[in-house]
Parts: C-alpha cells; sequence; structure tokens
C-alpha cells in the first residue's frame, strides 16, 4: 500500500489525487498500466509530482496530442514500463458543428453544451474554437462512440457532433517555447500579461475580467494583481508565461524574464 495520507498531506485537488493513488496502487499490484481519467493541467502537475518520486512508479501522460493541457495518465511500475506509443489511450477527436455567424461561441459555451449533451468532466481532453463553425474537442473514445451523430445545443445554435480520429483534427496552433526580456513600471497581471502575450494594456485587462486567464491555474479577476517569480499566467489559446526572474533597474523599473509557452 502506498502512503496515501502522507501523498495527499498538502493537496490542493486531494478529491482527484486519491483515483489517481488508487492507479497506481493498481498497477503496482498487478504490473500493469492502467491508464486514469483525463484530469485538468494542474492535478497533472500535483500527481507527477507527487506520485512521480516514488521509486516504484512510472508515470507518464497523453492527451490526443503534443502540448495538449487535459490529459490522461498512464501508470506503470517502473521495472515494467512499456512506451507510452504502445499503449492505447483511448482518445478520439470530437467535432461541435453549427452556424456561429451572428451568434458567435466561446470555450465556455462549447463546454457548457458538451455538459448538456452528457459529456462528463473526466470524459473530456482539450476544447478550441474553429471560427464561426464551432469547434473540435479530444474526448475518450467511449464518449465519442456515444454522442456520434447527436444533436446539440450550444446557448442558441443547434449543433451536431461527430467523433473523428485523432489525426484528422485541426490542432490549434502550438507556439515553440522562447524567453522574453521586458521593463515595466509593475508587475502587475495586466502589465506583465501585455508585454508577454503581446497585446495592449486595455485587451488584456479585458480578458482578466472576462475569465479567459488563469494564474497558476487559478481563476483570477483582478488586471492589478501582483506577480511575482515562479508565477505562470495562462491565456486559454494563447499559451502560457512563467515569469522567471524580476529585478529593478537603475531608473527604478523592473526588468523581467519571461519564458512563453
Amino acid at each position: 500500500m502506498l502512503p496515501r495520507k502522507a501523498l495527499l498531506e498538502g493537496s490542493r485537488y486531494p478529491e482527484a489525487l486519491n483515483p489517481l493513488i488508487d492507479a497506481a496502487e493498481q498497477a503496482l499490484r498487478t504490473w500493469e498500466p492502467v491508464w486514469s481519467a483525463i484530469v485538468a493541467a494542474p492535478v497533472r502537475e500535483e500527481a507527477e509530482q507527487r506520485l512521480g518520486e516514488l521509486a516504484d512508479l512510472d508515470l507518464q501522460s497523453w492527451g490526443g496530442f503534443a502540448g495538449a493541457e487535459r490529459r490522461r495518465l498512464v501508470l506503470q511500475r517502473r521495472e515494467a514500463v512499456q512506451p507510452i506509443d504502445n499503449l492505447p489511450a483511448g482518445l478520439a477527436g470530437l467535432e461541435i458543428s453549427g452556424n456561429f455567424l451572428f451568434d458567435p461561441a466561446s470555450i465556455d459555451d462549447l463546454q457548457a453544451g458538451l455538459q448538456a449533451a452528457g459529456l462528463e468532466d473526466q470524459e473530456r481532453g482539450d476544447l478550441w474554437l474553429r471560427g464561426d463553425r464551432g469547434g473540435q474537442a479530444v474526448v475518450t473514445a467511449a464518449a465519442a462512440e456515444r454522442l456520434h451523430e447527436q444533436q446539440g445545443l450550444v446557448r442558441t445554435v443547434a449543433v451536431r457532433f461527430e467523433a473523428r480520429p485523432l489525426n484528422t483534427l485541426q490542432l490549434p496552433t502550438r507556439r515553440q517555447p522562447r524567453q522574453i526580456s521586458v521593463v515595466e513600471a509593475s508587475m502587475r497581471l495586466d502589465a506583465v500579461g501585455s508585454a508577454g502575450f503581446g497585446v495592449s494594456r486595455n485587451r488584456m485587462a479585458d480578458a482578466i475580467r472576462q475569465g479567459l486567464v488563469r494564474l497558476n491555474w487559478q481563476p483570477v479577476s483582478s488586471p492589478s494583481k501582483e506577480l511575482a517569480p515562479g508565477d505562470r499566467v495562462q491565456w486559454h489559446s494563447r499559451g502560457e508565461l512563467e515569469i522567471q526572474a524580476a529585478s529593478p533597474t537603475q531608473r527604478g523599473r523592473i526588468r523581467i524574464g519571461l519564458l512563453r509557452r
């Protein structure tokens, strides 16, 4: 048995981590790979940190494409590790088609429509928009089969769900990580975010107020929130900024080192 109490102590996501510990125990007991449900990025990162320290356990993840935020974890006994490419993850693509020309949808709208159609959170991977035509998502293979050719509603727009192979999806653009150095008057979220993401400060502030931006994977609504080295800012569909360093300049401003992913 794993030291469950110690693994859960101080966890930010104990309810999500608990079944992953169950899966780890099963993998160690049976010597067989065990796939988890789909988990959000902060849960995955915490699991990798806590379970990854166990000497006998190997932990890898896959979300249908490189750079996916929401993924399934595969847990294996370290002495019997199989390459993840040899372990079907049970994921598929899902097309959400509708005419959004006069009623544009947001990611939250698509997510609500999928939930109304019966898709559980642990069945949904990454989700992205496709202009006025709807969106696409990675879901479990079972969910894709269940929703295939079903009708649904996204806000006021009728949509149709269609299962698709992962290799036919039009994936969101993924940027190569790059280092950025900027000089700002403060460490405010809107100031650092606008410089790092390359948008106006007003646009950055609007995105924060609209709930499109997260700080260390947690919701944030205040553009004036002060950042510090080690913080990570996520903006859906635009990537992530990691604050790596901050030091004062001779003119009383702040030189900030960023990593944009």
